[in-house]
């Protein structure tokens, strides 16, 4: 019963958070937003007794991919008028997809509730089963290329995201090492005598 009730509230928070983040004007509460759907989809792998996906859903994306995207966001100055422009131009294309999602949803949750026999809940696992080990097991020995890909991705994507915000643009201050080593103490400290005698 309280485990049903969790996740309808769960669920709730998560659709919220989503509606909040296609609709938002600003990026950073977008970002934000996501942030919160990350959270609540960590809480519904909880439920599913995946405690390992829901830590690493939390410390990847809301750790370090999300603090990519908001510093990628408030660093490259996005023009939010040139992004509204294309929003009515893939409207319909969202809406299709959208309206397909939908369809699906609808149609598990009637799949579910016609009794069928060939519809079978999963068993929950006992007490000394590991999701973690049999989690790290796949991937270090059967998808250890795949994991070792997807952080090579990850890394680049850091590295261009870093790059961009490097580009050259009016008003940027771009450190220069030679000048600073080139750089006088004659050229930056004054020295100037003062009579401790003399009254001011």
């Amino acid at each position: 019963m309280i485990t049903s009730f969790l996740f309808y509230a769960f669920s709730l928070i998560l659709v919220l958070a989503a509606l909040g983040v296609i609709t938002s004007r600003n990026p950073v509460h977008s970002a934000l937003f996501l942030v919160l759907s990350f959270v609540q989809s960590a809480l519904l792998w909880l439920l599913l007794e995946a405690e390992f996906l829901a830590v690493v859903l939390i410390l990847v994306y809301v750790g370090a991919v999300m603090v990519l995207f908001l510093f990628v966001v408030m660093m490259l100055d996005v023009g939010i008028e040139e992004v509204k422009e294309g929003f009515t131009r893939y409207l319909p294309v969202g809406v299709l997809v959208a309206i397909i999602v939908v369809a699906e949803i609808v149609y598990i949750i009637w799949y579910r509730g016609q009794d069928i026999f060939s519809v079978v809940l999963p068993e929950p696992y006992p007490e000394t089963y590991s999701n973690t080990q049999a989690l790290g097991g796949l991937l270090y020995t059967e998808h250890v290329y795949a994991f070792e890909l997807a952080a090579v991705i990850l890394l680049l994507a850091i590295v261009a995201a870093i790059s961009l915000t490097m580009r050259q643009r009016p008003g940027l201050k771009i450190q220069s090492i030679a000048q600073q080593v080139a750089v006088k103490r004659e050229d930056r400290v004054r020295l100037v005598k003062v009579d401790p005698s003399e009254d001011r």
